[in-house]
């Protein structure tokens, strides 16, 4: 069966957000004739002009929804605008109600975002929209630090399946994602292949980014931050961390997470992470000691950790050749 696509577009949308996915649906229909179509639309039809400045040929956007099997929002820097485009929003609800699978690429979680789609839903977005989105959203469940999100459809309550990615090329693995969905991992190995990238990283792989800027100098927490990481081993709980900057711990927990676009909790255990990390590169101590010295506590609490935020054990990042007769 054909999954029929609407790749939505906007004035001002990212091209690599829409190349690597339509490339990722063109190999795998390579691989699986009749696997994938697709159409380019947008709320004024005729041409959509990227933020490169090429413009790119669409239709208008579908009356008929039942037409449609998936619906992908790219993004770019025009999603601003794009969220203040009432007929836009207006069609993304009621492709969301046809029954269509709904996903976004970078930053076009925000549009469904303005669409009401991802209330009380958990979500990701580009690194850089993180605190925007947290300001903007409150009511989505927003996870900063992940690759790409499947949240399933619930029926009972007429939410449809939706599918959110971080930046660009995370955009390509939410799609390889897709088709061994769709299609089998056979499939989805042979487009990979085809475009010499990875396998398909997890989708709570780390997107690898600053964590949301963090150590921004004027930023309201960077003492408070720069505090944490001097002393890793200290448990850290929100009442504490409060209590460092004079304010209770909802207004704290609700002031840190509009700055930083996470939970303290999740600050934090990215800063150990981080440290650990360049512990074990250095190849200086025990798998044991990095734990205890980044503040997990156990081998065991830190590998969790690294495979949720990192996807890869922290026994990977040792130099070649590493033993522990170096420690």
């Amino acid at each position: 069966m054909t999954c029929r696509i609407a790749f939505v577009l906007f004035p001002g949308f990212q091209q690599l957000d829409l190349a690597g996915p339509m490339a990722v649906f063109e190999v795998a229909r390579l691989a699986r004739p009749g696997s994938y179509d697709w159409r380019l639309v947008a709320s004024t039809p005729a041409f959509a002009r990227s933020s490169a400045g090429v413009e790119w040929p669409v239709q208008a956007l579908p009356r008929r929804l039942g037409d449609l099997d998936l619906v992908m929002v790219i993004g770019g820097d025009g999603v601003d605008a794009a969220c203040r485009d009432a007929p836009l929003v207006a069609w993304l609800r009621r492709a969301a109600r046809s029954g269509a699978r709904i996903a976004s690429i970078c930053s076009g979680s925000l549009l469904l975002a303005a669409a009401g789609l991802l209330d009380d839903r958990t979500a990701t977005t580009h690194w850089s929209r993180g605190r925007q989105f947290a300001t903007d959203f409150p009511a989505v469940r927003l996870q900063p630090d992940r690759i790409y999100v499947r949240e399933p459809a619930v029926r009972e309550r007429q939410w449809p399946e939706l599918w959110t990615s971080a930046g660009m090329t995370a955009g390509i693995d939410l799609c390889l994602a897709l088709v061994a969905h769709d299609q089998g991992e056979e499939v989805a190995r042979e487009a990979a292949r085809q475009l010499v990238v990875e396998r398909r990283r997890p989708g709570g792989q780390s997107q690898f980014s600053p964590l949301l800027d963090l150590q921004r100098p004027e930023g309201r927490f960077s003492a408070l931050l720069d505090a944490v990481r001097q002393d890793l081993r200290r448990d850290h709980r929100v009442e504490d961390l409060a209590a460092r900057v004079c304010m209770s711990p909802r207004h704290f927990a609700r002031c840190f997470r509009a700055e930083t676009g996470a939970t303290p909790a999740q600050v934090v255990e990215r800063l150990r992470v981080e440290a650990a990390r360049a512990a074990l590169e250095g190849g200086a101590h025990s798998v044991q000691r990095v734990a205890l010295d980044s503040g997990f506590g156990s081998a065991e609490r830190m590998r969790r950790a690294f495979v949720r935020l990192l996807g890869r054990p922290p026994a990977s990042f040792r130099p070649a050749g590493w033993s522990a007769a170096h420690a």
